[in-house]
């Protein structure tokens, strides 16, 4: 199989143990890593999955995971591995959440797939091929006028210390801008950009896990991701600006100027 077939059917996978236990968890089934961050037994049977696809396939290549983290391994390929982004909406039995697998080379994001099981949505992008919905192009919207935008966030709420200057920047675009959207699923925010249900999407402090993935898929829909210093470290440093490339600069200058450093 390729790694993209492999992706595919291992964000398939999991999916589908997602979609057949929300509602189901029971709170002695969920561990709280750090303040207001969970992992539940389904986590982590997903991502063993995953795991297990990846190594029958591919047994050399490295694999950063949320719930296990590195492998041992010290290949030129790595797997970036989500399989469960919204786990608080998934405990709460809220139907928005997804599994999110990318491959990196050498850095270089090279192919990634985000699958919501609840729509049975599957986005997926390989590098130099474009990006696709369940075998449908999909491209970024071609809204300029921030008048007219939907920006999605996320609340930083595992560091909440930054939440006086997350509000300040938050205010200043909302009030330049048609609506905010939280849905506590920033794999799925970032595949909204890509097809043009955002225009723009912002966070602070993310993961690896939490955007690789996504970046992919924006940008071979067209659009434009990068952190807060419009370099492309987004991956690694976790503070993220994507949006449809027309309105870049707007939150860019916004958020730069609430966060003249990295936070």
């Amino acid at each position: 199989m390729t790694p993209n077939e492999v992706a595919i059917l291992s964000a398939t996978e999991a999916g589908k143990i997602l979609r057949d236990q929300i509602g189901k968890i029971q709170s002695e089934h969920v561990v709280n890593k750090r303040p207001f961050d969970y992992v539940t037994a389904i986590d982590k049977q997903c991502e063993a999955l995953i795991i297990q696809n990846i190594k029958k396939y591919f047994p050399t290549h490295e694999i950063l995971a949320e719930e296990s983290g590195n492998s041992e391994h010290r290949d030129s390929y790595c797997w970036i591995i989500d399989p469960l982004d919204g786990t608080t909406n998934f405990i709460h039995g809220v139907p928005h959440c997804s599994v999110s697998i990318a491959l990196a080379k050498d850095n270089d994001i090279i192919l990634g797939v985000i699958y919501d099981p609840f729509r049975d949505e599957l986005f997926y992008a390989e590098q130099g091929k474009g990006a696709f919905c369940n075998s449908k192009s999909i491209h970024v919207s071609s809204q300029k006028n921030e008048n007219y935008c939907l920006v999605a966030t996320g609340f930083p709420f595992k560091d909440k210390e930054l939440l006086n200057q997350y509000w300040t920047a938050l205010s200043e675009i909302f009030l330049k801008i048609s609506g905010i959207r939280r849905t506590g699923s920033a794999s799925l925010d970032l595949a909204y950009v890509a097809c043009g249900r955002f225009d723009g999407f912002w966070e602070l402090r993310l993961s690896p896990w939490d955007i690789a993935a996504g970046s992919i898929i924006i940008s071979e829909a067209g659009g434009k991701i990068t952190d807060f210093e419009e370099k492309s470290n987004h991956i690694w440093n976790g503070n993220v600006i994507a949006t449809n490339a027309l309105i870049h600069d707007f939150i860019l200058r916004i958020v730069q100027k609430t966060f003249p450093t990295n936070p």
